[in-house]
């Protein structure tokens, strides 16, 4: 493949680990900073590499001997019933400047989903409004948008905050909380709570276990999430997982995981109210069910995060490209 401007052969290769130094140039150039702000080779080494769903699958797009685009499949896994999905989530699409418009990212997806083809379910992502009509002309199927809930904390702040330009983000409130870290060296009582949290049937969901939420929450280079824990004469009760972060000229709470025994709302609403006496954001932001929701003041927000999936087989069940058939939360959501 050529570049019609550059005049360069463009070839597909895999990534190698000597491949790092020149992808994370390229992220910085053409995504910016991303979630956490910027993008170091520990935050890389996280998401690619340690994750425990397996390290990422990854192709590069190269011309002259230079990296010009990437696209990355993080590794993930989903479980309904007592059956688990092997998945893939599109994530770190980057073509340099030089070569957009040029068919990088179609001939990268194409050959990425070649190569999974046989050893993967499902392909899913959270794309923005700009993005997904390029996945939608590859096969994606537009699934909706899932719901996410909203607590105002400082009315008169968050509406003068929609307002006004991202530059005009104040210091970030500081957050009084234990690191995500430390809540979860508690493995055995955090085990015991995991294990009477009871997800909905029928519905796909992300298998939680202690190593998992160490990974996603505690090992989390630059996102600082902190957790809340519940008590009760047995131990650990009930645990949230939660980060502060910016939304544009606003410090929002986003609650990832609330972990509490099957039908537990009682300690739920605890330990929401807790997470949002933590710090003195604008507003929280929560992916919970309704009741759940309602009850700790959170209301439901117009439009929600876009999510599409491409099912690699089609014996899938339930359906992946029906709402219905998730059970999502904001940890499944965001940062990726």
């Amino acid at each position: 493949m050529k570049g019609a401007e550059t005049g360069s052969t463009i070839t597909i290769r895999p990534f190698e680990i000597e491949d790092e130094a020149a992808v994370l140039a390229l992220l910085e150039q053409t995504l910016g900073g991303g979630p956490a702000g910027r993008r170091p080779a520990e935050f890389f080494r996280w998401k690619h590499v340690d994750n425990p769903f397996g390290r990422s699958f990854m192709l590069l797009a190269e011309a002259d001997g230079r990296v010009v685009g990437l696209r990355a499949f993080m590794r993930w896994r989903f479980k309904v019933g007592g059956r688990e999905l092997s998945a893939v989530r599109a994530v770190d699409t980057a073509t340099h400047p030089e070569f957009q418009g040029m068919g990088v990212f179609s001939r990268l997806t194409r050959a990425a989903l070649d190569a999974l083809a046989g050893q993967v379910d499902l392909v899913f992502n959270t794309p923005n409004d700009a993005s997904r009509p390029g996945y939608l002309k590859l096969g994606w199927r537009d699934v909706g948008r899932v719901p996410v809930a909203l607590r105002v904390r400082r009315p008169v702040a968050f509406a003068r905050g929609l307002r006004q330009p991202p530059e005009r983000l104040p210091p970030r409130p500081p957050v009084d909380a234990e690191p995500a870290a430390r809540v979860l060296e508690r493995a055995d009582e955090v085990a015991g709570v995991l294990a009477q949290v009871r997800p909905r049937e029928g519905r796909l969901r992300t298998p939680r276990d202690v190593g998992y939420l160490r990974w996603r929450y505690g090992a989390a280079p630059l996102l600082d999430y902190a957790g809340v824990a519940e008590e009760d004469a047995g131990g650990l009760r009930g645990l949230a997982l939660f980060r502060v972060r910016p939304r544009g000229a606003l410090w929002e709470t986003t609650v990832a995981e609330v972990l509490v025994p099957d039908g537990d709302r009682r300690t739920a609403r605890r330990l929401l109210a807790r997470v949002a006496r933590t710090a003195a954001v604008d507003h929280l932001t929560l992916r919970a069910p309704a009741l759940t929701a309602a009850s700790a003041g959170f209301l439901p927000t117009p439009g929600g995060i876009s999510f599409v999936v491409k099912p690699l087989r089609d014996d899938l069940v339930p359906d992946p490209s029906t709402l219905g058939a998730w059970a999502l939360s904001l940890g499944d959501l965001e940062v990726f």
